[in-house]
């Protein structure tokens, strides 16, 4: 691997981590009105817990398809082509007027938000290979201070009693208008395309792992992005505004968690990043479901936040070595985490219903503590020039 430190680089490694916070913004803004979307549609949790699991179906097909199209083409028209019917559609689902075409809603931003994700990714995959250090989390980093912006503001359009509807209209113009401003600088389409390399990944023990892995990293990041506002509303009767903050803390940690995964990274290795991070994030979501009241909570999903911000990155550089391009693998281990992240917060409403939310979200506790015994799964191999933790 070798640094080039050219300005069309450094152009490249903005522009990928811009697109990285828009992705983070965009779905942060959806989520953090979900609870007055819920009630707008007259939701159970179960119901949404449904909902939201068609978005997993539709994700788990786009994944796969995306890494294809990617080997083939190259990330970057991937990447601004998922960019813009992402953003384009950020407000459909407060425009809508039944469950079902709410549900639509949902599922068309999944399967858009599916090609974004996995070419933004081979963007900056390809851009590390091009660079003399860990670089990859860092852009991970991009999409949660997105998340905290887009919770953040949120939070203050709920406070000042604006509507869905025109809040996420006002979002998705300003963010479409940023994502067609910086694509010029992507890598261009030669940089990875590989239009004889593999459309999927071979599967293999080492996959399957990693797969687990990121499984486990998202499903306990998507459950607390989508039911940690309901959480505080619900339990701590913090009232929306403040509800809203929770996932806004929860992003801002995870977003200097993936900042320093990198250089961590280097020091200790990828293993004792991971499993260290799996204990932090129990405790902290041990200590949100415990508190009682809003302050508590808040810094739960913070600490939690803190701890499993790096799994998914570092999951997804030890799938990028598995095979000859990193696309497929990269699609492949991606695909398998966001199921989790999608379908795991449907079976957190559907165990709400049946329970409560705070017993079905003391499953993500449980998960957490499996991230450390699947952390092995990430150890460097020897193929990874440049990737060996200091002594």
């Amino acid at each position: 691997m070798v640094a080039t430190g050219t300005p069309d680089l450094h152009r490249a490694r903005l522009a990928v981590t811009t697109i990285f916070a828009l992705n983070g913004a965009a779905f942060a803004s959806l989520f953090a009105r979900l609870p007055e979307l819920q009630r707008e549609q007259h939701l159970s949790d179960g119901g949404l817990g449904l909902i939201l699991l068609t978005a997993a179906l539709a994700l788990m097909v786009a994944q796969p398809i995306a890494g294809g199209l990617a080997v083939r083409n190259g990330s970057r028209p991937l990447t601004v082509a998922g960019g813009v019917g992402y953003l384009a559609g950020l407000a459909l689902p407060a425009l809508a007027p039944s469950q079902l075409t709410f549900a639509l809603a949902i599922l068309v931003l999944s399967a858009a938000n599916g090609a974004l994700d996995v070419s933004m990714n081979a963007q900056a995959i390809a851009l590390e290979r091009r660079h003399e250090r860990h670089i990859f989390a860092s852009f991970h980093g991009a999409f949660s201070f997105g998340a905290m912006g887009g919770a953040g503001a949120g939070a203050l359009a709920a406070h000042a009693g604006l509507a869905p509807q025109t809040h996420l209209a006002i979002v998705a113009a300003v963010l479409l208008t940023i994502l067609l401003a910086v694509r010029g600088a992507l890598l261009p389409a030669s940089a990875d395309a590989q239009p004889e390399g593999p459309r999927l990944a071979r599967p293999s023990r080492a996959l399957a792992a990693l797969g687990a892995l990121a499984f486990c990293a998202l499903m306990a990041e998507g459950s607390v992005t989508d039911w940690s506002a309901i959480l505080l509303d619900r339990e701590t009767e913090a009232g929306p505004a403040v509800a809203a903050l929770g996932l806004a803390a929860f992003s801002l940690t995870m977003g200097i968690g993936r900042l320093s995964a990198d250089p961590l990274t280097e020091r200790f290795g990828r293993v004792a990043v991971i499993r260290a991070g799996g204990v932090l994030g129990a405790a902290g979501l041990t200590l949100a479901l415990a508190g009682g009241s809003a302050a508590p909570g808040i810094a739960g999903f913070a600490l939690m936040g803190a701890g499993i911000a790096g799994t998914f990155p570092l999951a997804l550089v030890a799938a990028s070595s598995q095979g000859s391009v990193a696309a497929p693998s990269l699609a492949a281990v991606a695909t398998t985490g966001y199921a989790g992240f999608i379908a795991g917060p449907a079976l957190i409403g559907l165990l709400s219903d049946a329970t409560s939310l705070p017993t079905a979200l003391s499953l993500i506790v449980v998960l957490c503590l499996a991230i450390t015994v699947l952390a092995q799964a990430a150890r460097a191999r020897g193929g990874e020039a440049g990737r060996t933790p200091r002594t």
